[in-house]
């Protein structure tokens, strides 16, 4: 079986994408083969083809690119129990398989979940990591209590905005910070008061109880002065020197987010619920994406939403 997916033969910019033909691996123990609807980018996708993750992702080419997706079920492999041919799913290709700009992609039961049906395909495309990385963030480090205050910089990214809807939903109070021409969208969504991202902190010291770092460009001496005692640092952006602060004492987490059914069901019918609602900026077709994804790459436009691929 023969299928068209967006891949590459070597790491490096977005010049060496090709949209070519590929035999769909058969789903191994764990995995379902899903023939996609949909496909959602994430900066994350042309972090991994540049090569920043190497050491994970390996040396073995072609690699596809893309890793959230909407569709149906194919095939299963053996021991899955969740999810049955004919299934209508959203989930995430792993780091190192990638591969959802496709029409086909396999994926590990533990990443796919059933859609809800009264979700579009571009809307649970566009749910998967910016989703279960906001859920995350907010249900598990935070332990987010109704009454709580939160400050999201970046309130206006997929994770942040993902992330000021479901803290709002457990009842908390969400402030944030986001570029100077988008404060009504952010007064949109709910969050008050809202910053530019070169705010004075005095004006809002000692009020959170979670500062969640989304863009990772918030300085530490800021992002302490907003904390109230006991509050909480979440950043979402790894470094090794990150990775090393986390470990130590004191109120600063980096979050690496981990694939769980559980976590991506609940992100699925928070959306499903209209708690969580995710713009989609542009949808391009399988043919036409290689272009939207430079664009989306280089031009960082469209702004404001996702860029969605689609196969029909």
């Amino acid at each position: 079986m023969t299928a068209q997916r967006i891949q590459y033969h070597r790491y490096g910019g977005p010049e060496v994408l090709r949209l070519e033909d590929f035999e769909p691996a058969r789903p191994g123990s764990g995995e379902v083969l899903v023939r996609v609807k949909a496909a959602a980018a994430n900066p994350m996708d042309w972090k991994i083809r540049g090569g920043e993750m190497k050491v994970l992702t390996g040396r073995k080419f072609p690699r596809g690119l893309g890793h959230d997706f909407a569709g149906v079920v194919a095939a299963v492999g053996d021991g899955v129990s969740r999810l049955e041919v004919g299934d209508e799913v959203l989930g995430g290709a792993s780091i190192k398989a990638a591969g959802a700009f496709a029409e086909m992609v396999v994926a590990d039961e533990k990443a796919v979940v059933k859609k809800p049906a009264n979700l579009s395909w571009e809307e649970a495309a566009a749910l998967p990591i910016v989703g279960l990385t906001a859920f995350q963030a907010m249900v598990g480090k935070s332990e987010l209590r109704a009454g709580q205050a939160v400050f999201v910089h970046g309130c206006l990214g997929g994770v942040g905005r993902s992330a000021a809807q479901l803290a709002m939903a457990r009842g908390a109070s969400v402030a944030g910070s986001c570029r100077a021409t988008a404060t009504q969208e952010a007064r949109d969504l709910g969050v008050s008061p809202i910053v530019e991202f070169d705010f004075d902190a005095a004006n809002l010291a000692g009020r959170f109880d979670v500062v969640f770092d989304t863009a990772g460009t918030l300085p530490g001496k800021v992002a302490q002065a907003l904390l109230k005692p006991g509050g909480r640092i979440l950043d979402i952006n790894p470094t090794p020197a990150k990775f090393v602060r986390s470990a130590l004492p004191g109120p600063y987490r980096l979050l690496v987010a981990k694939v769980a059914a559980a976590d991506l069901d609940a992100v699925a019918q928070a959306a499903a619920d209209g708690v969580l609602r995710l713009p989609i900026a542009r949808t391009v077709p399988l043919a036409k994406a290689i272009a939207a994804l430079t664009e989306l790459e280089v031009d960082r436009t469209p702004k404001g939403g996702k860029l969605v691929i689609t196969t029909d």
